[in-house]
């Protein structure tokens, strides 16, 4: 199957994020089927994007629009539009809320994670490496954006605190109304590349999505403001769904989070705490828990003044709690390619 052009097909497949890692999955007997990408999932109904435009979509018996995300790539019929299969997907970002006993889907094949804060009582480093956490263990490349910077007299000590968390990590200051903004964005939002949007409410994540979509799009996102006393927003976004980018590529809003659970996110930790991943090998006992072992270098490095104690303290935190919301899940990327099974990958 290929995403050549032509009258009947005038949009390439590659250009809404399909590759060789989808391609690879189609088998022989396939060939009538052709790719859809979810574009938003609802109680009752999915609707999708393929090559000839916009469609709903008729999911088979006994599936459920749980078992789909925003993003997901499925294989339907040319003509009834009846959805077949869900292919792997290449990333998943997922999330747990207290008190929730399985991960809610908040996006697919996502290649990049956008995670908005401003410069304001919002500002929670315990909160953003959550968030790094989730897009490690998904697979995504983490951009932290930074909003309101005309609110403080010294946007840079964010950026600071920002790029501090982790290793490689990309932070931008930008006004989401700006219309610098979108080009401030450009090198994560070219031709066919995805990407997401997380953070609380109030932080301009929705006048960001419509900044990015441009002035075509045909629905605009809801805005809205924050309390003045602690910063926090209003909710204005309640579903998820996928908007094309005047850039090319692809855009999924989500709801604002202000409580999220990390769960079987041990590689994600590792990767946000990697001063302390390193220096754990060089601990006495390999199983070293770093609160009160002799021999702990990652103690050693605390008291040294190396290595920062509410890092150290935040890192158990996190370790604790993924460990503690263990859903048995094998990997971040792995799963059942099959619709209407239970298990989410």
């Amino acid at each position: 199957m290929t995403d050549d052009s032509d009258a009947a097909h005038p949009v390439l497949l590659s250009s809404l994020g399909w590759s060789d890692f989808f391609e690879d999955q189609l088998e022989p007997h396939e060939a009538g089927l052709a790719p859809h990408r979810i574009a938003t999932v609802h109680r009752a109904r999915l609707t999708a994007i393929s090559q000839t435009g916009p469609v709903e979509l008729t999911l088979p018996v006994h599936s459920q629009t749980g078992d789909f995300a925003v993003g997901d790539w499925v294989l339907a019929d040319h003509q009834t539009q009846l959805l077949h299969r869900r292919l792997i997907r290449k990333t998943v970002l997922e999330r747990r809320t207290e008190g929730s006993k399985t991960p809610q889907l908040a996006g697919a094949n996502v290649d990049t994670l956008f995670i908005v804060t401003s410069c304001n009582a919002d500002f929670n480093p315990a909160r953003l490496e959550r968030y790094l956490a989730l897009a490690n263990e998904a697979g995504t490349n983490p951009v932290i954006l930074l909003t309101k910077a005309d609110t403080v007299a010294d946007a840079r000590a964010y950026e600071q605190q920002s790029l501090a968390l982790q290793h490689g990590l990309a932070v931008v200051i930008l006004n989401p109304l700006s219309r610098d903004a979108a080009g401030a964005l450009a090198p994560w939002c070219g031709v066919g590349q995805t990407v997401a949007l997380v953070g609380s409410s109030g932080v301009g994540k929705s006048t960001l999505v419509n900044t990015l979509a441009g002035p075509t799009q045909e629905l605009a996102q809801q805005t809205g403001g924050i309390r003045e006393h602690d910063a926090k927003g209003r909710h204005t976004t309640t579903s998820r769904s996928l908007h094309a980018i005047a850039g090319g590529g692809w855009v999924i809003d989500t709801p604002g989070m202000r409580t999220l659970r990390v769960s079987d996110a041990a590689s994600g930790i590792e990767i946000l705490f990697a001063e302390i991943t390193e220096l754990a090998p060089l601990c006495r006992f390999s199983d070293c828990t770093h609160a009160h072992e002799p021999g702990c270098a990652v103690r050693g490095a605390v008291a040294a003044g190396v290595l920062d104690p509410e890092r150290l303290t935040r890192w158990r935190k996190l370790v604790e709690e993924s460990s503690n919301q263990t859903s048995g899940r094998s990997g971040p990327r792995g799963g059942s390619a099959t619709a209407g099974r239970s298990k989410r990958r």
